[in-house]
């Protein structure tokens, strides 16, 4: 089982990928970054990257059966820190920016995020393999 280290090193592997970073959406802070930044800084991506996910996480429209993912909320699954949402996809002209959440035993608020190049990407790819990764993420 990989830490956050070797999680995003794994990410890194997957065919064009730019950056990858492990982000807190409550704080908006990175936990772990690897590779390059979209925008050059990696926090600065952390932050804006987290207000998507936490719009996501926490909106009605995005929630199985109208429950919201807020704090120690229990997610239409039943499990505590398992968001609604799986995953996020924003498509840009030079890329894809993937967004995993990770459910934990404790109360969630971490996603993966892999930016990857738009010609070089394998979208579909990127997507198993992080999702294999979310649950292979020992946090501790």
């Amino acid at each position: 089982m990989p830490g956050i280290d070797e999680c995003l090193l794994e990410a890194m592997a997957l065919p064009g990928a730019r950056g990858a970073s492990l982000v807190d959406w409550t704080s908006g802070l990175a936990l772990g970054t690897a590779g390059d930044s979209p925008v050059g800084d990696h926090e600065t991506t952390a932050a804006e990257t987290a207000e998507l996910a936490r719009a996501a996480a926490e909106f009605d429209s995005f929630a199985a059966g109208g429950q919201t993912f807020a704090g120690s909320a229990v997610s239409s699954a039943g499990a505590v820190g398992e968001p609604p949402v799986e995953d996020l996809i924003v498509t840009t002209r030079a890329g894809y920016h993937v967004l995993r959440f990770v459910a934990t035993s404790f109360d969630s608020s971490v996603f993966l995020h892999l930016w990857l190049d738009r010609d070089t990407g394998n979208l579909a790819l990127a997507r198993i393999r992080l999702r294999d990764l979310a649950e292979r993420l020992v946090l501790g």
